[in-house]
């Protein structure tokens, strides 16, 4: 396992993160996102989880490739959600 954590415990972090941008409604797009996936018949639980998705590619862009968190790119990929970042 060396220094790699352990996935479940990372995306349990990132769904805890999208919890709290939903909390204070920053950025507002992430609540706008969750309004609009539900509105297209996507479980809370789901939409939640597509969110994630979409947190998880700027955190991996930071951690992993030494890149700085982009706000414009995940803005685009909530607008895209429920199509996946990397489903291209």
């Amino acid at each position: 396992m060396g220094n790699q954590p352990n996935s479940s415990i990372v995306g349990k972090v990132i769904i805890e993160a999208v919890e709290n941008q939903l909390a204070v409604n920053h950025p507002p797009k992430v609540r706008k996102t969750l309004d609009r996936l539900l509105a297209l018949g996507i479980s809370h639980e789901e939409a939640i989880k597509y969110i994630a998705c979409a947190l998880s590619v700027e955190v991996f862009g930071v951690v992993r490739d030494s890149e700085r968190f982009n706000p414009e790119r995940y803005d685009n990929n909530l607008e895209c959600l429920p199509d996946l970042p990397w489903e291209d």
